[in-house]
């Protein structure tokens, strides 16, 4: 397969690069169904193959399962090619899983989750992701999932954050959420690199307009766009039975909604997923969107959608239908 040079974006001041589209490793932990070793392997190699060079994961991905996969590939790979990130907030620990299931993840439920953004704790879990994926560095490290431990996290896990990049240890900091309120506190009281943005600037949300995105244009922070495809409604060219948004089955105002981002998109020749990965890059601030894959096919279909060209008029037809904020930056539209 044939695909375009994917291209990079710097984060912020720092040196640190990723590529426009990011493989991101939730799946690889088994999120909703289960995952063997061979299908991640080949996912994460169609990846490589095809140019995508940041790769984001954490230790909550199926308790380890998605950051020992990930450095099954990135081993082999030359470490000045790649850039890794992971979470902290969550210290796995061992326990007997008695034939029982995570939650959320279907693997044996080897580990538990403890809730830790203590200092010791983020650099306990710093060193316990770098062993299970086998790598000497990690690029980018992220306060993960901090919604209802905000206080706890800005106060004690920011700054071991920060020690650790004035230490060397890792190159860029911030933190990965859903709630842009509290990604605007962050970015607004602390002097991180960049935040990874999960499910508010999509075709379907447009929320991080409100704040956050000024505020990470005004102090110069990165955004990495997350779940643009909403957990799935927006992955595919109409919506399918059981779609999910935000990890729940879909409202039928929202089935109806994407249904018309439909129509406007098949006028012009694209798809929605194709647009759906497109949009949040129009942003002067999104330097990459982070897309989950599970499968070589999935990451094969998602890298030709990459490549398309969105052509202005699906901007202007959807704002001229009242589908897209006025205030949301677009390419070539009145």
């Amino acid at each position: 397969m044939r695909t375009p040079r994917i291209r990079t974006q710097r984060l912020g001041t720092t040196g640190v690069d990723v590529t426009e589209l990011g493989f991101g490793g939730g799946p690889l932990g088994g999120l909703f169904a289960p995952l063997d070793d061979a299908t991640a392997a080949e996912a994460l190699t169609a990846a490589w193959d095809g140019g995508i060079r940041y790769y984001d994961t954490s230790p909550h991905y199926g308790i380890g399962h998605s950051e020992r996969r990930i450095g099954d590939l990135l081993r082999g790979k030359p470490r000045t090619e790649f850039t890794l990130s992971t979470k902290v907030g969550r210290l796995l620990v061992p326990q007997d899983p008695a034939g029982r299931m995570d939650e959320g993840f279907a693997v044996p439920a080897t580990h538990r989750r403890v809730w830790d953004f203590s200092r010791d704790g983020v650099r306990r879990s710093v060193e316990d992701s770098l062993a299970r994926i086998g790598v000497d560095r990690i690029d980018v490290l992220y306060l993960h999932d901090a919604e209802e431990h905000f206080e706890d996290a800005l106060r004690h896990g920011y700054p071991a954050l920060a020690e650790l990049r004035a230490e060397g240890v890792v190159g860029a900091i911030g933190a990965g959420m859903y709630h842009p309120g509290k990604l605007t506190r962050l970015v607004r009281e602390t002097d991180a690199d960049v935040v990874m943005l999960s499910g508010r600037y999509t075709l379907l949300d447009h929320s991080a307009l409100d704040e956050l995105l000024p505020a990470c244009a005004e102090r110069g922070v990165a955004v990495l766009a997350a779940s643009v495809f909403n957990s799935g409604l927006l992955a595919t060219g109409r919506p399918e039975p059981g779609a999910r948004f935000d990890y729940v089955p879909a409202a039928p105002e929202l089935l109806r909604r994407v249904h018309r981002i439909a129509d406007v998109c098949e006028a012009h020749g694209v798809t929605v997923p194709q647009a759906a990965m497109a949009f949040p890059l129009l942003h002067p601030v999104v330097a990459g969107v982070v897309v989950g894959m599970r499968g070589a096919d999935e990451v094969r279909d998602n890298l030709t959608a990459f490549g398309v060209e969105i052509p202005a008029g699906v901007w202007s037809d959807l704002r001229a239908e009242g589908l897209l904020d006025e205030r949301a930056p677009t390419t070539g539209a009145p």
